[in-house]
């Protein structure tokens, strides 16, 4: 993972002005949104210094698979990695305790949610501390066998599962990791890792969810504490007695505090409680802070940024943990399905046998395949020392967006109207399947960011200039044939000439691809192509709408969200091909449906042969063998 960051102990220069904030200025937007956008993009490249040059966004194997002229083939695939035998225990054990709750019906409390001897419990068994350091109390797990594990434990209990992630990873636990000092670090993990204080991240408030610069929560200091006024909301696993990481504004600066709720609600703080449909088996609550004090030495400091910097870094390992979270769900869902479709008969013959029925389940183990691709694929990333923006991105987008479309048109459809009876696995989740469309970032929006990523390297060195020469000369819009426009560009435009040129004759090279089988090969081909054919069309996105391209939404999105299925593509192909034939088959089922798509083009009759066969199969063993579950009985027969 990332180097910890130094605490800054300079005065903050005036920050330099970034390329969306001169961009937006160029295409005519308001200062104030310019410098609100330049704030973002000001902490995004703070997060950015964090990590090594090799391991940033541009070295990036999304980055690079799109503008390089060769894309980096062997970045795209996982590494095994063989669990220390202690960490091992400690996930076994966790799960094994979870399991035996969960069978003996004694996860909840009166309330519905996760009993609090649950969470001691794990905490005993050295649940919570798995992602901190051994040196405080952890386990120091490498997060390649972290956010797989999750995928186990959400087979036993989704929210359980998620709450690691909360913790560990958008919580407290990540900042005092990265950027605390010493100090700190010993004060605050030894207690986050035997989960005497759980944790939770307060970013959000009433008017500042994906415009993070609209914070109004602030702390003044005042002798040896800050002294905190403000809202947060919807804020996961806040009760009074855990440790928050709070986003709040110092002296105008977004910064972090760690703090340490008191186990009442009193005068200063407060919890504005709400009903949500999601997360029902925990709690998601407002925090309302009234001259709220937090001693002075719990403030995180970073050499370079602030609070939004703090807050950005964690956000990519929730991402990830969200999409493993998603396989195990999945995985639940598959398990359900086939009992029943083996139950029921309609017109003398089991459902199960039906081509409809069958290429719901084929299609759900490729969502399934998919998903643990981008994890293990992610994850290795991570542990390699990479940033993993972009990439984290993708496996929040999608796997969010697979579980999604698993639960509406899969599960839902193949239980049909048995699915909204009390006790139904759908009818009682249905917001939980939905709502991580929206945690770590909604999606589309998450695919702009995408795409400003992409984009970001080729606009500075190609496209900002010329920007630059346009708004110096007065010219709002290029015209390519109006010979005063090309005069004014005449000292500019030579450079980015030479790229659209030299990359329009290279042509499209061969991808150097491991040995894998016929099936998966041509896809991994067919995305390696599609994802260098990308550069051109990115690039002539960006010169057809110049400095309006921020306003393109749409079309940023659209072609962002091609792009990233061709990397799910290229990963899952190459993760299929290092596994069994039953995973080698689900990932050409998904890789063969995600190209139809791409390409606007009908399944074939051998794409319906090759996923009712992989529903046969499913309903005749592999579930046991995908799933890792034995598939419950039917609720209620009829």
């Amino acid at each position: 993972m990332s180097a910890t960051a130094k605490p800054n102990t300079d005065v903050q220069e005036k920050p330099q002005e970034s390329f969306a904030e001169t961009a937006l200025k160029l295409g005519g937007k308001s200062d104030d949104e310019a410098r609100r956008t330049g704030a973002i993009d000001r902490a995004d490249d703070q997060v950015e210094e964090l990590f090594k040059p090799q391991y940033q966004t541009v070295n990036s194997p999304a980055h690079r698979a799109v503008w390089e002229k060769q894309v980096p083939v062997d970045l795209f695939r996982s590494h095994p990695i063989t669990t220390p035998p202690d960490i091992q225990k400690v996930m076994d054990q966790s799960v094994d305790f979870v399991k035996k709750h969960r069978e003996s019906r004694t996860l909840l409390d009166e309330r519905g949610k996760i009993r609090d001897d649950v969470f001691d419990g794990l905490g005993e068994r050295g649940y919570w501390g798995l992602l901190v350091d051994r040196e405080y109390g952890g386990s120091g797990s490498p997060f390649r066998s972290f956010a797989p594990f999750l995928t186990r434990m959400a087979l036993q209990d989704p929210t359980i599962a998620g709450m690691a992630s909360v913790h560990g990873c958008i919580g407290a636990v990540d900042p005092v990791r990265t950027f605390g000092n010493e100090d700190q670090k010993k004060r605050f993990l030894p207690d986050l890792a035997s989960g005497k204080r759980l944790s939770a991240f307060a970013l959000t408030e009433p008017a500042a969810g994906s415009d993070l610069t609209a914070l109004k929560t602030r702390a003044v200091l005042q002798g040896d504490d800050y002294v905190v006024n403000g809202e947060k909301l919807f804020i996961t696993n806040v009760v009074p007695g855990r440790t928050i990481g709070l986003v709040c504004l110092i002296e105008d600066q977004p910064s972090v505090l760690i703090c340490d709720l008191p186990k009442q609600e009193d005068a200063h703080f407060q919890l504005r409680k709400y009903g949500l449909y999601a997360l029902k088996q925990a709690y998601n609550q407002g925090i309302i802070f009234k001259d709220f004090r937090v001693p002075k030495e719990n403030l995180l400091k970073v050499e370079r940024g602030n609070g939004l910097t703090i807050a950005y870094h964690g956000l990519n390992l929730g991402r990830i943990a969200l999409c493993a979270n998603a396989a195990g769900v999945m995985r639940q869902m598959l398990a359900s399905m086939v009992p029943w479709a083996q139950y029921r008969v309609t017109y003398g013959e089991q459902i199960a046998k039906r081509e409809l029925v069958r290429r719901r389940l084929g299609k759900l183990a490729g969502m399934i395949v998919a998903s643990d691709a981008l994890v293990h694929w992610c994850s290795d990333l991570i542990d390699q020392g990479y940033r993993g923006e972009m990439e984290c991105v993708v496996a929040k987008i999608f796997g969010s967006e697979f579980q999604k479309e698993a639960a509406i048109e899969l599960f839902m459809k193949t239980h049909g109207g048995r699915s909204f009876l009390h006790g139904h696995m759908f009818g009682d989740n249905v917001h939980e399947f939905l709502a991580p469309c929206i945690y770590e970032g909604e999606g589309e929006m998450l695919g702009m960011a995408f795409f400003k990523s992409l984009v970001k390297q080729h606009g500075m060195q190609y496209f900002e200039p010329v920007g630059q020469a346009l708004y110096k000369a007065g010219i709002k819009q290029m015209q390519p044939w109006n010979p005063l426009h090309l005069w004014a560009l005449r000292g500019v435009m030579m450079p980015y000439a030479k790229w659209v040129i030299g990359r329009t004759l290279s042509g499209t090279p061969s991808p150097v691809l491991p040995k894998m089988p016929d099936k998966l090969r041509s896809h991994a081909e067919f995305a390696c192509k599609e994802l260098h054919r990308s550069a051109l069309e990115t690039d002539a996105t960006m010169r057809k709408h110049q400095l309006k391209l921020a306003d393109r939404q749409c079309r940023m999105s659209e072609l962002s969200l091609r792009i990233q299925s061709m990397i799910v593509v290229l990963c899952t192909s190459l993760y299929g091909a290092d596994q069994e034939e039953l995973i080698q088959d689900a990932a050409d089922v998904y890789c063969t449906n995600a190209i139809n798509q791409h390409l606007g083009r009908r399944p074939s009759d051998r794409d319906y042969r090759a996923v009712n066969k992989l529903g046969e199969s499913i309903v005749d063993g592999g579930v046991t063998t995908l799933a890792g579950v034995t598939p419950e009985e039917v609720m209620m027969q009829y």
